[in-house]
């Protein structure tokens, strides 16, 4: 299936390139050019990234809070 239409890049390179290590929405646009023309295959992509990332790394993403003390004066 063609997932990006303006440059003709399929859900199959996609997925090669999550496989070679190519993990995040910056990273596809910067090597496959992947919504940068009418950004319409942005929430596609959005969807095979998150199938096809281990759900270990999802567990990395997460925002743990950091604690600040007050030091004294």
């Amino acid at each position: 299936m063609i997932v990006c239409v303006c440059h003709n890049i399929s859900e199959s390179r996609i997925k090669t390139a999550i496989q070679q290590g190519i993990n995040s929405m910056p990273l596809l646009r910067e090597n496959l050019e992947l919504g940068t023309c009418c950004g319409k295959c942005k929430s596609c992509t959005k969807k095979i990234l998150r199938e096809c990332m281990p759900h270990e790394d999802h567990k990395h993403g997460q925002h743990h809070p950091i604690h600040f003390h007050a030091m004294a004066a």
